[in-house]
């Protein structure tokens, strides 16, 4: 009952009807009831006047009687024609008189006695009376008439009022559901509009567009969202602030630490020699150990501050991904081929230091979107391809259009993505389980977050030959008109 309120709606409007039908159908046969018992009493007023008309005995044992009709009794069978009939009797039930058909049951009393019978495809119903006559003694009598209205009711209950009613009640069945359908179309519109949206979409919803009855729920939502927007604006100026204060003291930390790293590096150990760095190491005094671990520490921390200079420009950037930071600037035609080709020029350092096979294959294609958002996009991928390739691997960058679709592509051999993990690579700071090399799990959300404000995926397959990961990123084929 409460778990569909249209079937609720319309059983609670079906059923009165369905009382009131019946209640019909008592009251007409009430009303049948009523008739028919004026209609016994009028037949029982004039037996006396039929008893009067016997006048004579019958001439022979096995003759009628003498028989005048009164005029009353003639005007009543001639008002009925073929649906009136009477009949009288001796007291052993034979008719010695009138319509032979009629069945006449002797009464032991002298009170009419009434009963039905059927004749001729007509239900008749029968006043028997014993009685004086006027000049033939004690006789029975009886008078039949086939417009009683108990029987007509009986016969013609099913089309007269069961039929209409239950007709009555199937059409206004359709209609209310019709009307009720019609009057929550709002309500299935909001629910709809409501479903719609996505996480960022915390707009308030048009209480003009909705009835009367669901504008508090409206506002209530729309309190919800707010609540909502404000917590989450919150959380991102957080971020943003976070990561931007960070960027400051850990870029000079970086130079810093990168200077002394060069510093070391340059210097020439005192005493070293050609040979393996493990046998220099133990063929070297204290202080010159103490001078390799120290360029170890400071290669280490060198590592350190990179991770963490790029988690912040990660965080900023996770931060400005965000659908209103978009909207706040114009859409513009962004040229794919130029953008995989100064990643090329960026990471083509990055690829040669793992001697990693960094090619492209690309063909002029553009879309509608934010190029620093696409860019930034881009460069994660390709920064987690050439981070978790192998040494001597290959990775591959496209871009072009396929049936009417721009597209981008970036596809390795390295050891690739189990379809189980798919899904979760793509949430915030998940890492693979036993991944090797250095992330915070922020790179692909970054990208997935991205290509979702311009109504895309990120699409995760194997690469070419059942090896590494390809990532596909197709574009919708009409421009983005909103982001």
């Amino acid at each position: 009952m409460t778990s569909n309120l249209r079937f609720r709606l319309l059983l609670l409007l079906v059923l009165p009807l369905s009382v009131l039908a019946l209640m019909g159908s008592w009251f007409a046969y009430r009303s049948a009831e009523a008739a028919a018992g004026q209609h016994d009493l009028r037949l029982m007023r004039l037996l006396p006047a039929l008893a009067d008309a016997v006048l004579a005995e019958p001439m022979a044992s096995q003759g009628p009687p003498l028989v005048m009709l009164p005029p009353t009794i003639e005007e009543f069978l001639r008002q009925r024609q073929n649906e009136a009939g009477y009949a009288i009797a001796d007291l052993k039930g034979r008719v010695l008189a009138g319509d032979t058909w009629i069945r006449v049951e002797v009464p032991t009393t002298r009170v009419a006695e009434f009963h039905s019978q059927e004749f001729g495809g007509l239900t008749y119903r029968v006043a028997v009376l014993r009685s004086e006559t006027a000049g033939a003694g004690e006789m029975v009598l009886a008078l039949a008439d086939g417009s009683d209205a108990r029987q007509q009711w009986a016969q013609q209950l099913l089309l007269r009022v069961l039929l209409p009613n239950v007709l009555l009640i199937a059409a206004a069945g359709l209609a209310i559901y019709w009307s009720v359908r019609r009057a929550f179309e709002p309500l299935v519109a909001l629910a709809g509009a409501v479903e719609r949206r996505s996480p960022r979409d915390l707009q308030p919803i048009d209480e003009a567009a909705s009835p009367d009855e669901v504008r508090p729920l409206v506002r209530s939502l729309n309190r919800l969202f707010a609540l909502v927007d404000a917590q989450a604006q919150e959380q991102r100026r957080f971020v943003a602030d976070a990561a931007h204060q960070l960027r400051t003291p850990l870029a000079a930390l970086q130079a810093q630490v990168e200077a002394w790293a060069l510093m070391v590096q340059s210097a020439p150990a005192p005493g070293a020699s050609e040979g393996s760095a493990a046998a220099a190491s133990v063929a070297q005094p204290p202080r010159e150990r103490t001078l390799v671990l120290g360029a170890t520490q400071i290669h280490q921390l060198r590592d350190a501050t990179r991770r963490t200079s790029q988690l912040a420009r990660q965080l900023l950037a996770l931060s400005r991904a965000d659908a209103r930071h978009a909207q706040a600037q114009p859409l513009q035609r962004v040229d794919l081929k130029d953008l995989c080709e100064s990643l090329l020029e960026a990471f083509f350092e990055q690829a040669a230091a793992k001697n990693i096979d960094f090619g492209l294959e690309v063909a002029p294609a553009s879309v509608w979107g934010h190029a620093w958002l696409l860019r930034e996009l881009l460069s994660n991928l390709v920064d987690n391809a050439l981070k978790y390739n192998p040494d001597g691997g290959r990775v591959t960058l496209r871009c072009g259009v396929r049936g009417n679709s721009a597209f981008l592509e970036i596809e390795d051999d390295g050891p690739g993505v189990p379809a189980s993990e798919r899904e979760r690579i793509v949430q915030r700071f998940y890492r693979l389980p036993g991944a090797t090399g250095e992330g915070s799990g922020l790179g692909l959300a970054i990208a997935e977050e991205i290509a979702q404000l311009h109504q895309s995926r990120l699409e995760l397959g194997e690469g070419a030959d059942g090896r590494g990961l390809r990532v596909l990123l197709a574009f919708p084929k009409e421009p983005v008109a909103a982001l």
